[in-house]
């Protein structure tokens, strides 16, 4: 089961990178746009260089890869190794497939909306099974060590520094697109990425507590926290609540307290990240 759940993983890593390739050849190449990736970037080197996108995106990430490898260490993973080098390779491909390129919709701006929703759906599928398509990944990642930047702080620079860098061979009018589309990618792919994942943080206090905790401890199969608190107003002693739940989950949580208890009070705040150790 173990050697079949790895193969899966690594179809799904090879798909995601396919995606990806597929949006650069058919989405940024033909726009001519650079949105925050060395793709972005080898379109724009490509002008200068006697080398197609695909040798010139395989000679940034082996040079990215080994100054991750040399200044970051071992750690670096074998997952980026490997999209690293199948990205380049499938765009070769493309390339061949389709000499003639050419933007599928003609419109740069639609382009660029395209790119960034199925780009944002192949980078979802590696994050999610902790991969990255290298690149400027990698360069976040010597920033976030070297420079003190937060991660996502070194991704928007990173981005933007390679938007910014198609005035040098564009117009403006495909430099702003770039500039919007390093931002926009950045909403959808946080969509992607923690839209899957987000899951409610539901505060309740009620008088029908010993109910509610039944409930989601053996309807939901979810775990809760008690804690004791005080009125500020009445001074009175109450007990509130607090159970991490999925979508799902949810949903049946706020039916259920809507028939056992219309008059609880109930406040729910959006989890982005749980990080626990589970007891074994």
């Amino acid at each position: 089961m173990k050697t079949w759940s790895a193969v899966r993983e690594w179809i799904a890593i090879t798909f995601a990178t396919a995606i990806i390739a597929m949006s650069v050849f058919f989405f940024l190449m033909p726009s001519h746009l650079s949105v925050s990736s060395i793709s972005g970037l080898s379109i724009i080197l490509a002008n200068f260089l006697p080398l197609s996108v695909s040798a010139i995106t395989m000679v940034l990430n082996l040079a990215l890869l080994g100054l991750g490898f040399a200044l970051i260490g071992r750690g670096f993973g074998v997952k980026t190794v490997y999209t690293s080098i199948l990205l380049p390779l499938f765009l070769g491909i493309l390339e061949r497939l389709f000499p003639q390129g050419g933007s599928l919709t003609g419109d740069a701006l639609i382009d660029m909306i395209c790119y960034c929703f199925f780009v944002s759906i192949g980078l979802a599928m590696l994050f999610e099974r902790n991969a990255s398509s290298g690149g400027i990944d990698i360069v976040a990642k010597l920033m976030n060590r070297f420079l003190r930047l937060e991660l996502g702080q070194a991704m928007s620079l990173a981005g933007m520094c390679v938007a910014v860098s198609a005035i040098f061979v564009y117009d403006i009018k495909t430099v702003l697109l770039s500039v919007i589309g390093t931002y926009l990618n950045g909403i959808i792919l946080d969509h992607f990425i923690f839209g899957s994942t987000m899951k409610k943080r539901v505060c309740i206090v009620s008088k029908k507590q010993a109910e509610i905790k039944t409930f989601i401890l053996h309807q939901l199969h979810s775990g809760a926290t008690v804690y004791d608190a005080r009125g500020a107003y009445t001074d009175e002693p109450f007990q509130e609540i607090i159970a991490i739940v999925d979508k799902a989950e949810y949903l049946k949580l706020m039916n259920y307290l809507a028939k056992a208890d219309p008059d609880a009070f109930v406040t729910v705040y959006a989890v982005n990240e749980i990080i626990y150790k589970p007891k074994v």
